[in-house]
């Protein structure tokens, strides 16, 4: 349960690399940044089991998801333009969960709030690649996807974890590692909130009239390079 945060640590920092390197705007290296984050509080709650360690974990999931928030609902205004009545509202809400969440320690609520947060970029994103780009439709649906999986297997992992761990004692070590739900719920979550990084940069990126290409590190994993020369 804490290496597989790698996944949510590794992958962003290279790609908040690439985003400031691409030219395009702030916003979106901390898109990256913010997912790297929510990867290092998980890696130190799954390791201490501590309340503070916890908080690191749960709060940045908040935040960074603010900022993806902004960064989808924004995705259609000029060039380095900055609206700060979203920025403070989301302030407001990320500030106002904080301090509920501080005096009224109910992970329901926590898990409401963030889940409030993700209707709202299905929502968006389900309308931009319904009516605007279509063609993103795959990008879309594969981070949603990913994503929901991850979810189910959490779910699973809640309801049934005395059963998988007395499966797991019956199974051989390398079989038994593949029961660790939860670890693929932070596999899939993280992949799924990098994906959806990609469909918010290259929906960002289209619209700037910027030139993304896909590329494969390693054959595997996938970035968004942008040619910010603008075509004729």
């Amino acid at each position: 349960n804490t290496v597989s945060n790698l996944i949510m640590i590794l992958p962003p920092i290279y790609g908040a690399i690439q985003t400031f390197r691409d030219g395009l705007e702030f916003r979106y290296v901390c898109s990256f940044l913010g997912l790297a984050a929510v990867g290092v509080g998980s890696w130190c709650f799954h390791m201490t089991l501590l309340y503070e360690m916890q908080l690191l974990d749960e709060l940045p999931m908040i935040y960074s998801t603010c900022v993806f928030v902004y960064c989808l609902y924004e995705c259609f205004k000029q060039e380095n333009t900055i609206s700060l009545f979203p920025i403070a509202l989301l302030i407001i809400f990320s500030v106002s969960v904080t301090l509920v969440y501080l005096q009224w320690k109910e992970p329901v609520f926590h898990q409401v709030m963030y889940g409030a947060l993700v209707a709202c970029l299905v929502m968006r994103s389900i309308f931009i690649v319904t009516w605007v780009y279509p063609w993103l439709r795959p990008l879309c649906y594969t981070s949603l996807g990913v994503f929901l999986l991850g979810f189910l297997l959490w779910n699973i992992d809640n309801i049934f974890c005395n059963t998988l761990r007395a499966s797991r004692e019956k199974l051989p070590s390398g079989v038994g590692v593949a029961t660790q739900f939860h670890a693929w719920w932070h596999i899939f979550t993280g992949l799924g909130s990098y994906l959806h990084i990609l469909l918010s940069l290259q929906i960002r990126s289209t619209y700037l009239k910027h030139r993304p290409n896909i590329k494969f590190v390693c054959g595997v994993w996938p970035t968004l390079h942008i040619e910010t020369q603008k075509t004729s």
